[in-house]
Parts: C-alpha cells; sequence; structure tokens
C-alpha cells in the first residue's frame, strides 16, 4: 500500500512559491502559516491581491480536483488548493522540515499535530470566542456582558488548565531536549504555541503576567522567548510583514483585561 506520507521525489516535485491567501492587515489564522513560511525561509506571496484577493478565491468554484474553499487562510501551491490552518500545516510541515522526518519516523507528524490541534482549540479559537461569545455575526459592542463574563471564566479556569497542559507535554520523555515540545527539536507545533502565547500576552497581559510570575508554566513561556528569539522568527518580528494585533483573533480590551 502506498504511503499516505508525500516522499522526498514527491515533496520537491512543487518546486514553486506558496501563495497564502488571508484577510490583509490582521494577523489571525494566517499567522500560524506564516510563521512556518518564514522559520523554512521559505518563498511565498500573502495576499497580494488585497481583500479582492481573498473574496475572488472564495467565491471561485473549484476545478476538476480543487473543491471550493469556505474561507481562509487558503494556501495554493502548484495546482494544490487548500484551507483550514491545521490542515495548511499538515501540509507544510514535512515540506519544510519542521517535523521529525517522516521517511524515518512517519507518526511523528500526526503526535506533533495533535499538540498544534490542542493550542489551536483552547488557547486561539476560545480567546476568539471571549470577545464573541454570543454569535460571530454581532458586534463586540452587542455582547459585552456575555464577554466579560466569558473572559472571567476563560483566564481564571481554561487557561491556566492549556496552559498546564502545555507544561506537562514539556515536562515529558518525548518533548527531548531543549525548550520544544516534541523530539528535541522544533516543530510547527511550537510555532502555533508561540503564536497563541504571543497573542494571549496582548489580549490578556495581566493575566498572562500573573501566571508567568507564578513560575507554574515556565516552560511555555521559555518556549515563547526561545521561537521569538531565532534568527528567522527574531527578523520578520521586526520587519513590517508581521501585523499588529487589532481585529483579529487576539483584541485587547480594557474591561476584559482581568487580573485573575
Amino acid at each position: 500500500m502506498a504511503s499516505e506520507i508525500p516522499t522526498k521525489r514527491q515533496r520537491s516535485a512543487k518546486d514553486v512559491p506558496y501563495n497564502l491567501v488571508y484577510w490583509p492587515g490582521i494577523p489571525g489564522r494566517g499567522e500560524h502559516i506564516r510563521l512556518a513560511l518564514e522559520e523554512a525561509g521559505a518563498e511565498y506571496t500573502d495576499t497580494e491581491g488585497g481583500v479582492d484577493e481573498v473574496l475572488t478565491t472564495i467565491k471561485d468554484p473549484g476545478d476538476e480536483i480543487n473543491p471550493p474553499v469556505f474561507a481562509p487562510p487558503i494556501l495554493k501551491h502548484g495546482e494544490l488548493t487548500i484551507s483550514q490552518t491545521s490542515n495548511i500545516l499538515l501540509y507544510l510541515a514535512p515540506r519544510l522540515g519542521l517535523v521529525q522526518d517522516v521517511d524515518q519516523n512517519p507518526d511523528a507528524l500526526y503526535r506533533v499535530n495533535s499538540l498544534a490541534l490542542t493550542a489551536l482549540d483552547g488557547l486561539s479559537n476560545e480567546p476568539h470566542d471571549c470577545h464573541h461569545p454570543i454569535s460571530s455575526g454581532l458586534y463586540y459592542e452587542d455582547q459585552k456582558e456575555e464577554s466579560k463574563r466569558r473572559s472571567e471564566d476563560y483566564v481564571k479556569n481554561r487557561l491556566p488548565k492549556f496552559l498546564s497542559y502545555f507544561e506537562r507535554v514539556l515536562a515529558s520523555k518525548s518533548s527531548g531536549d531543549g525548550p520544544w515540545l516534541h523530539g528535541g527539536s522544533l516543530t510547527y507545533a511550537d510555532l502555533v504555541l508561540f503564536q497563541c502565547v504571543d497573542g494571549l500576552k496582548f489580549m490578556f497581559p495581566k493575566a498572562t503576567a500573573k501566571l508567568e510570575k507564578e513560575g507554574k508554566h515556565v516552560g511555555v513561556f521559555a518556549l515563547h522567548r526561545a521561537v521569538g528569539e531565532r534568527p528567522r522568527i527574531a527578523a520578520y518580528l521586526k520587519s513590517p510583514r508581521r501585523q499588529k494585533y487589532s481585529d483579529g483573533i487576539y483584541r485587547y480590551y480594557e474591561e476584559l483585561d482581568i487580573d485573575p
């Protein structure tokens, strides 16, 4: 039976730049993909057509092999068009060297993916729901009371729970040496966790500062620093390509900056 993991020959066949399509002006869910591409030094374009490109891509009916996409982020690579942050990262990781060699250890990809999915669930999706707890179709101003209640519960209960989980991962034998989540080397799960922690530090500065000071999650915050200090990531964070937090997933509202 043919392997589901792309071989080295298959991976080198698409020797063309990657094209990321995402809403311009906000980091959002596209930022996880940018970090992977930047860390790998990959050649890519980033929504050069602006909002019009996003809308055109969403409305595209697809073709003989690519179904229509629902929403960004969207990755185009050669004849392939795919969406969903975790799916794109799963595709990119073996090609960019952001997971252990899949030819030698094919199961590592799925172990790392479970870590990335957990971070996206609890440290990205749930924070988004803090400012849109009732409906994503309503403005924040239409659900402020509910947002405050949701945020209070999140910073007191959910945030520490997920950070504690990743602290357990970092203390486990499977983490290996160094500050990384799996196998003793940087993977895309580390980049995902970095972005989540970075966004949460912007969104909930009081809560994250208190959690860091308590010293119960030293590994998680050390990983955040370690990723930020990697040469390509550090250069990217200082560049205009790194978009500022605004009205995306991680938003700062003074009334939600709760001290747990």
